[in-house]
């Protein structure tokens, strides 16, 4: 990296304490400086690069194009620093620990499973966010993501957790013994996916199969999708790991199968974890070595 060639750090801080907060005044407040400095320190900035970074001619000032792209790097840039450093020097070790997961994770794999992280480990607090919704993990917020795909997720760590592929599950009062060779065979009936999902939707469209749709799909919490299965409501679309219990006992049958998506994985940033998410992370670790 040519050292030289960056733009002083004061002014840099000043443009990014700008964007952020809109105004030179609450940026001047956020580093304690006067808006008359705020001001010449993004002068300075747009004289060094060359660039306007601030459309003047408005009664309210905004940023330019070239103003919108420096200013979401430098977010990126200081907030990754400030993560780091959190982590570092344990600024961060009294806040919740916070994971996100999809209900059906949540509830047949963790839930059973976190009363041994809380005997070993009391002093930490959890906030989990059980969400079919992909949320961002960004420092001061989502620290850990329990996801389900191949992954695959840019600027991420991921880590395979809990291996299962896609099954498709009906019950025996549904489906009876039928013989069903093709996945073909089970448009006719109405299917289950979890909220907040296109499971069912995507599995037809990948294996170019066109389902009835006068027979509808039914979008439910994980647990409440299977349970509806168990009754005959319709097919659902899970990982397989939520049902093996079931169709062991025989509530359910297995129809099909879909190993091109490995199964949960383990999600963080990229970087040094703080001791509580280290620690999480272990204990995740080692309970899906005893489930294997």
């Amino acid at each position: 990296m040519d050292w030289t060639s960056l733009p002083p750090l004061p002014a840099l801080r000043a443009f990014a304490a700008y964007a952020e907060t809109g105004s030179v005044q609450r940026a001047g407040a956020a580093l304690n400086v006067s808006h008359a400095a705020i001001s010449q320190q993004i002068r300075n900035l747009e004289s060094h690069l060359g660039l306007g970074l601030l459309d003047r001619s408005r009664r309210s000032m905004a940023l330019t194009e070239e103003g919108a792209r420096l200013a979401q790097a430098l977010s990126d840039g200081f907030g990754r620093i400030a993560q780091e450093l959190s982590a570092l020097t344990g600024a961060e070790a009294e806040r919740p620990l916070m994971i996100t997961t999809t209900p059906s994770f949540a509830s047949s794999w963790l839930m059973p499973r976190l009363a041994r992280f809380r005997e070993a480990h009391p002093e930490i607090s959890l906030m989990i966010d059980p969400s079919a919704k992909v949320a961002p993990l960004e420092p001061g917020g989502v620290d850990l993501a329990l996801r389900y795909g191949s992954g695959q997720w840019p600027g991420l760590e991921a880590e395979l957790l809990v291996e299962s592929p896609i099954a498709l599950v009906g019950s025996p009062r549904l489906v009876g013994d039928r013989e069903i060779s093709d996945p073909s065979d089970l448009t006719e009936y109405h299917w289950l996916q979890e909220l907040g999902t296109n499971e069912a939707s995507e599995w037809f469209s990948q294996f170019g199969i066109d389902r009835d749709a006068r027979r509808g799909i039914s979008s439910l919490p994980g647990n409440l999708m299977l349970e509806a299965a168990r009754q005959g409501h319709g097919i659902a679309i899970t990982a397989r790991v939520f049902a093996d219990d079931d169709i062991a006992a025989g509530r359910l049958r297995l129809l099909f199968e879909d190993t091109r998506k490995k199964g949960y994985y383990l999600v963080i940033r990229p970087g040094v974890m703080r001791p509580p998410l280290r620690l999480f992370a272990t204990w995740l670790r080692r309970e899906a070595a005893k489930a294997k």
